[in-house]
């Protein structure tokens, strides 16, 4: 099925008040002159737009979808999804051969994984970087995430029988970069959630949530992804099992841009998704599960909140968890975009507003001087660690390290 633009109405566009709060918090206004902004750019335009193709302004290209336009509107316009569909409907130029490869992650993960001992260390060259640069358009400076040579799905997989043994279950969405990144982080949930007494058991079948592919307008791709998704949450959910991941990102995507740019209607599933984190802290709140932890854990830890984890309100939940390990000196950065924004900072002609966006999230870090930084979003640790310098964990893998597994097994009656 071809794209087909929502009814307008949808996104309330209507009931914009011309305040211009979003563009006092649009962190793309404050570094780039070209960009007409939120409010330009999505109410505004649409009005135009709806006269006129014509109308459409290529530089909503520069749109980095980090919904804080919508976060801060107080008549609830959906103003970023306003944007991308108007990118989606109006832009005529094709996805590059870059954004193909950017998109595709789990084509480039298959391809890339059983050569990982090669690619990486090739993907570091300043011979590689150039041609990169030259070739297709991805900024010289911009480092890769390193793959994995033995990925993640296989190793779950073989799993499964062990963790059908337990009681309760969870269904896990890994996502690609579990997958061909960090296994590690997908193995740290499993083994938090036996230890309080849940298994832990793939979907039928899955693929990327698509958020890379809507970024780079490959529609029907995303639409083809996110229905093979979204029949093996209906099964798992079907089954008794909510889903659980561990990126805010492959969550926010599947719960709401399924919906609102794919055209996919979720409504029957979408409270069944869950990030891992809201899922333990609630499940801690009610009594129901306790953790307990290392007496010679300690760490100075500062947080930083992904967009989209601002835009779904559980960064919360997150910060909950770790502020419960006794010996984390625990920090929270003030909410900022970071300036990545999945596949954008990666790109050329984006990479310079990228840093400067981020810039201030940097400077707080470095100021703030932690043991770790901790973040929900696996394209905020890219852009974090590339350019701080300080390691950056995903909240699972910090409970990991400070959780001791058999007290807590003992706390929960196992």
């Amino acid at each position: 099925m071809k794209y087909q633009q929502q009814n307008i109405s949808a996104n309330d566009f209507e009931e914009c008040i011309k305040c211009t709060i979003c563009t006092a918090y649009c962190p793309v206004m404050a570094v780039n002159p070209d960009y007409p902004g939120p409010k330009m750019a999505g109410p505004d335009g649409e009005r135009y737009r709806l006269k006129s193709p014509e109308f459409y302004d290529k530089a909503l290209k520069y749109c980095l979808n980090c919904k804080r336009c919508e976060i801060s509107c107080p008549s609830n316009v959906k103003i970023g999804d306003i944007i991308q569909s108007a990118r989606i409907k109006y832009d005529k130029s094709k996805p590059k051969l870059r954004d193909h490869i950017l998109a595709e992650t789990d084509v480039m993960g298959a391809l890339a994984s059983p050569f990982a001992p090669i690619v990486n260390p090739i993907l570091k060259t300043k011979i590689a970087k150039l041609a990169l640069d030259n070739v297709l358009g991805v900024d010289r400076h911009r480092n890769f995430p390193e793959y994995v040579s033995k990925r993640f799905a296989p190793w779950f997989k073989k799993q499964e029988a062990e963790q059908l043994k337990y009681p309760k279950h969870i269904a896990y969405f890994h996502g690609c970069y579990v997958n061909n990144q960090n296994p590690g982080m997908g193995k740290d949930l499993v083994k938090i959630m036996n230890a309080i007494g849940y298994g832990v058991l793939p979907l039928e079948k899955q693929k990327c949530c698509g958020v890379a592919k809507i970024a780079n307008k490959l529609i029907d791709r995303a639409q083809h992804d996110a229905r093979i998704n979204l029949k093996s949450i209906r099964k798992a959910v079907d089954e008794g099992m909510p889903v659980l991941g561990t990126s805010s990102t492959c969550i926010f995507t599947m719960r709401d841009e399924y919906p609102h740019l794919l055209g996919l209607d979720n409504a029957d599933v979408k409270n069944d998704i869950l990030l891992a984190t809201v899922f333990l802290a609630r499940k801690v709140n009610s009594g129901e599960i306790k953790l307990v932890f290392r007496n010679d854990y300690h760490k100075k830890i500062s947080y930083h909140t992904p967009c989209h984890m601002q835009k779904l309100g559980w960064a919360t939940y997150s910060k909950e968890l770790m502020k419960m390990i006794p010996g984390v000196e625990f920090v929270v950065l003030p909410s900022q975009c970071c300036g990545i924004a999945g596949t954008y900072g990666f790109k050329k002609e984006n990479y310079k507003y990228s840093q400067e966006i981020g810039s201030e999230v940097f400077d707080n870090i470095r100021n703030a001087n932690p043991d770790y930084v901790a973040t929900d979003c696996e394209t905020c640790k890219w852009q974090i660690e590339m350019s701080t310098g300080y390691t950056v964990k995903n909240p699972i893998e910090i409970l990991a390290e400070a959780l001791d597994f058999e007290e807590t097994r003992k706390a929960n009656n196992l």
